[in-house]
């Protein structure tokens, strides 16, 4: 809870029941207090002196300035990497301490017009090896090491500068940047990148916590287990250190790299416990002095479709390589540098739907891929991702009921299938429920032979970040052979719990991996269920209470036209709305009517502008509804999206004056039986696991949830139980509703 009166700021933490007080002004420097907007998952989990807003910040105005006065595209985004790259290594122990600090505050103009030249010349002597540079190098560039590893390889041109910018660049160096936490290096520099990025707070952010639920269950786990089970056994350390440096791990939507980060970050962590165990704090000077990393950059793999973000992952993975270099040099005691950068991280730009992934990273069972593909729902997809899902998912038929994430799912099988390999990927939980169920899985698991290994059932990815919408994901991991032990998460705020379970079905729930395909007619003896009526007319046969009123006032002749319209909000949640309800309207009669008239006409012109056929072939009737489901007689109604918060879903009668919207479902009966059936816990727990979601709203559906469903076979007794239950749950309504403004 953040409160101010303009003068102070007080955040309270109502987690820790603590309280924090700082007046208005210190806000620049205590931003890092508010992490937890951003998607961290907890203020412990912030690194002790981060990069925090601030510096951020002054970054981002470092780069806005350059652009505004004309500075752009790819030598901005070149020159900001390699900024950044400095910026670290001047804190790191990367090159002398301050250094590059030094030589802006020393030798560029106070005017700033010359920092772009300095810089431009900073970049060609890291990029040259000493025994090459000239002799008459100025001293203040001739200190740098050589960096090599192709970042400062392009030469682009120099930006013009100002002081501004050198004021903007100077407050960044005195951040130290040798504290960063690896896991928000990508989100940090993206911020930096994207001004509109800046003001969403994070919102693309991966926090770490989200990130080791793939990682962990997926190889992590297995190998830190390993290292306990060697215990201090030399033969067994040894064959361990081997086997990680054949680790490879695979991101094939590695936007800046936050996945490969953490996942290097975790193999340099198991390997500084082997090497502990394998040497112990007491190794003689001369077996320290050869103790070293065997694990390296060059074992993650990336594909991102963009340059820049794919150059942060490079740099951000240095970076991090860095860091444990010297965590390693610490334990040993000897300082342990990797420069000249012979060995670089494998980050191909390219589009993952279009490149071959097998001849980029070969499958193999110490190969691991990994990531959080782009999220687009199938009625949401452009002509291109339309094209690169067909391109990528040749022989599947259904491109065009599944979701854009499934083609990486896909593609993963695919590469497993060429050896065994495993995955754990997040997508929407839309690829777990409803129809895509049916659709994707089957074809997934069954052609490439693959297993359900472990799974995250639904959850909400930024579900710790306040206040930030949350999108809905599920985390499925798989392989090319069956799990000794398979996993099922569950995460309810901030406890997670995992069990064993035999198998995990592609509805994500315990049990055999069978699947429900959707039906035209249901399984039992049953009315059919069809959907509302849909107007299809621009919203001019709609009206609320105030548009109502103005009708009947002007027209009170329209009076018998005017139908109560219900859909699953107003059913659910109150509210009332009107339709024009021209059924069966003499010609004569919509004639004495004028202003019915005029919204008639609107409703001819709105189909006739449409771009979709059968809409327009309905300009010719534009008195009726696009299409009419409404029965003759009393109907039981079930809204299409309920909360998932319910215990049941809201099922009711309705009259036949009372027009069911395409927002909800119905079956032309009054059966009590079957109404009381519809209610049941029964049905809910069938919805529950079948039917699609909204978010994480139930969202029902006649062809998967209803013409599914498998009915009962009741005895008499027990069908007459379940319509004194309907009575009694309507009598009860009844009593509630009395009471209530909402009829």
């Amino acid at each position: 809870m953040l409160v101010s009166d303009f003068a102070r700021i007080r955040l309270y933490d109502l987690k820790q029941g603590t309280e924090e007080e700082f007046p208005l002004r210190d806000l620049p420097r205590q931003i890092g207090r508010f992490g937890f907007i951003s998607g961290y998952t907890t203020r412990r989990a912030l690194p002790t002196n981060p990069v925090d807003g601030e510096a951020a910040e002054a970054l981002g105005k470092l780069h806005d300035l350059l652009e505004a006065d004309g500075f752009t595209g790819r030598p901005l985004d070149v020159w900001m990497v390699r900024t950044l790259f400095c910026l670290f290594g001047d804190s790191a122990g990367i090159f002398e301490p301050g250094i590059f600090r030094e030589l802006i505050e020393r030798r560029t103009n106070e005017d700033g017009n010359d920092l772009g030249g300095w810089m431009t010349r900073l970049h060609g002597v890291l990029a040259t090896p000493a025994p090459k540079r000239q002799g008459a190098l100025d001293e203040s560039l001739a200190v740098f090491p050589y960096v090599n590893g192709k970042l400062f390889d392009e030469v682009v041109v120099a930006p013009a500068t100002n002081s501004r910018m050198r004021d903007a660049l100077l407050d960044a160096c005195k951040v130290d940047w040798s504290r960063v936490s690896p896991a928000i290096f990508s989100s940090l520099f993206q911020s930096i990148k994207d001004r509109k990025e800046r003001r969403k707070g994070g919102e693309h952010y991966t926090t770490e916590a989200n990130i080791l639920k793939c990682l962990d269950p997926l190889f992590l786990d297995a190998l830190r287990a390993q290292v306990i089970a060697a215990g201090t056994h030399p033969d067994k350390l040894d064959q361990l250190l081997i086997r990680l440096r054949r680790i490879r791990v695979l991101d094939p939507a590695c936007g800046c790299g936050n996945f490969l980060v953490v996942a290097y970050r975790e193999l340099r962590r198991i390997e500084l416990e082997v090497l502990r165990r394998r040497y112990g704090a007491d190794a003689a000077g001369d077996v320290v002095a050869l103790i070293q990393s065997n694990v390296n950059v060059d074992q993650m793999f990336g594909i991102e479709v963009e340059d820049w973000p794919g150059q942060i992952a490079q740099v951000a993975l240095w970076m991090t390589d860095h860091q444990m270099n010297r965590a390693l040099s610490e334990e040993f005691g000897t300082l342990r540098l990797r420069l000249p950068l012979t060995t670089a991280p494998r980050i191909l730009i390219g589009n993952a739907l279009r490149e071959d992934w097998v001849a980029f990273c070969k499958p193999g069972a110490d190969v691991f891929c990994v990531g959080n593909p782009p999220f687009v729902g199938k009625h949401y997809r452009t002509p291109l991702q339309t094209a690169d899902m067909k391109l990528a998912m040749s022989g599947f038929r259904n491109i065009g009921d599944v979701d854009y994430v499934a083609a990486w799912f896909w593609k993963a099988a695919e590469w497993m299938g060429k050896s065994a390999a495993s995955t754990a990927l997040v997508a929407t939980n839309s690829i777990s429920q409803g129809e895509q169920v049916a659709v994707l899985w089957p074809a997934v698991l069954e052609r490439f032979g693959l297993h359900i290994n472990f799974a995250y059932r639904t959850f909400a990815w930024h579900n710790e970040a306040r206040g930030m919408a949350a999108v809905h994901c599920i985390i499925l991991g798989f392989a090319s052979w069956p799990a000794a032990s398979v996993l099922l998460f569950e995460q309810k705020e901030d406890e997670i719990n995992g069990r064993p379970v035999a198998n995990i079905s592609p509805y994500l729930i315990e049990g055999p991996s069978i699947v429900v395909t959707k039906r035209r007619k249901p399984l039992g003896n049953v009315p059919l269920m069809r959907c509302g009526s849909k107007p299809s007319d621009g919203g001019h046969l709609l009206l609320d209470e105030t548009q109502k009123g103005e009708l009947l006032a002007a027209e009170p002749n329209a009076a018998p036209w005017l139908k109560r319209y219900v859909g699953g909000e107003e059913f659910i949640n109150g509210g009332t709305r009107w339709c024009l309800w021209l059924k069966g309207i003499p010609p004569q009669a919509l004639r004495r009517l004028p202003r019915v008239q005029a919204r008639v006409e609107a409703v001819r012109k709105f189909r006739e502008a449409s771009t979709a056929l059968p809409t327009q072939r309905a300009a010719e009737r534009p008195a009726q509804f696009f299409y009419d489901g409404q029965p003759p007689a009393e109907y039981i109604f079930v809204p299409e999206v309920s909360s998932e918060r319910r215990r049941y879903v809201p099922i009711g009668l309705l009259g036949p004056d009372i027009i069911a919207s395409n927002k909800g479902y119905l079956v032309p009966t009054n059966d009590l039986f079957l109404f009381g059936l519809l209610s049941s816990m029964m049905h809910m727990a069938w919805l529950k696991t079948v039917g699609g979601r909204l978010e994480s709203r139930f969202q029902y559906s006649a062809t998967i949830v209803y013409n599914t469903f498998p009915w009962p076979r009741l005895t008499v007794p027990q069908r007459s139980a379940i319509e004194l239950a309907a009575k009694a749950l309507l009598s009860a309504r009844a009593a509630v509703q009395a009471g209530s403004e909402h009829p």
